[in-house]
């Protein structure tokens, strides 16, 4: 999810009481919910290393106590205040995991199991940025400090912390997240119970918009995968969807797949269509996208002996090469 999200998160985690386990609480929670995103200025060193270092290790499981320790020690040394290692510690656990559990919730994921397993875990439920979960973090916001101003407007002194706002907010997310599971699993059923191109599929996805009853249905066939809109209020239409056929493996394709472009984008990609054009070779993640209209894209220029002159990794359709070393 965006940091956004996952600093309001940890502020109702503190309102809700935490925050009185140790001095500095609400500060480590804030920074302990943020704290697996430390990884983010890879983005400096371009797409492809975004790409391999992002949500990597210190999104693992094996990291996460050491991610609240670091929490906690970075507010301690900044602060300048004592704290109490021991409850800092455990909420700092608390705010990094609320931190893995809202990554799990949209289709880039997370790997909990690096080192050992570099195996992508997505549950597909929510976009990476979700206005509708703005929304209810923001009632968790606005509420308390609208009700201080109704108060102080009739003479009402007691000044409360927003911690039943909080709970509330932060239930109302849950909620939100169970609803959207509910309707993704409809969405994938449907997608599961059609026939495409005379063929049964092999395997069924469905990705989240920000309607949270219109989804991105994928089926993968024996020979090519269909992407197909599934609006939950209306009438499933499979003759609707777009078909990517799988090329066979080409000479092309094993150059490209050797180019540090591409072995970083293979070890992301979930749901891959390869395109073969003339002297260039695509390949595109249909959880984000579709060869049309590409959100993560490598591509490969090659010469008419079928070596790569230059490969590049990007977001969005990849209109510049970076030369193949």
């Amino acid at each position: 999810m965006d940091n956004l999200t996952h600093s309001l998160v940890g502020l109702f985690l503190a309102r809700a009481g935490f925050k009185h386990v140790t001095p500095r609480g609400t500060a480590i929670l804030i920074v302990a919910a943020n704290a697996p995103d430390f990884d983010t200025p890879c983005f400096f060193f371009g797409p492809a290393a975004y790409i391999h270092w992002h949500r990597n290790i210190t999104h693992s499981l094996i990291a996460l106590p050491f991610m609240a320790l670091l929490s906690v020690a970075v507010v301690r040394w900044i602060s300048r205040t004592k704290v109490r290692w021991v409850p800092a510690f455990w909420i700092a656990t608390l705010g990094v995991a609320s931190h893995l559990i809202l990554d799990l919730t949209n289709a880039y994921g997370v790997r909990l199991l690096l080192p050992f397993s570099g195996h992508w875990t997505h549950w597909d439920l929510t976009p990476v940025v979700d206005l509708a979960i703005w929304a209810i973090l923001l009632l968790g916001v606005v509420a308390p400090w609208f009700g201080r101003l109704v108060g102080s407007e009739i003479g009402e002194t007691r000044r409360g912390g927003g911690g039943g706002w909080a709970v509330l907010s932060l239930l109302l997310l849950t909620g939100y997240d169970y609803g959207r599971e509910v309707a993704h699993d409809r969405a994938v059923a449907t997608v599961d119970s059609r026939i495409y191109n005379g063929l049964a599929p092999r395997r069924v996805g469905a990705f989240p918009n920000d309607n949270p009853l219109v989804w991105k249905g994928v089926a993968e066939l024996s020979n090519a995968f269909v992407v197909v809109p599934v609006d939950l209020r209306k009438e499933f239409r499979p003759e609707d969807g777009m078909t990517f056929f799988k090329p066979p493996r080409t000479l092309a394709m094993q150059a490209a797949m050797i180019t540090p472009a591409f072995q970083a984008f293979l070890e992301f990609v979930q749901w891959p269509v390869w395109v073969l054009e003339p002297n260039q070779v695509r390949l595109v993640d249909l959880r984000f996208g579709t060869p049309n209209a590409p959100g993560f894209e490598a591509t490969a220029v090659l010469d008419n002996s079928d070596h790569v002159v230059s490969s590049v990794f990007g977001f969005g359709p990849v209109s510049n090469s970076i030369q193949h070393r």
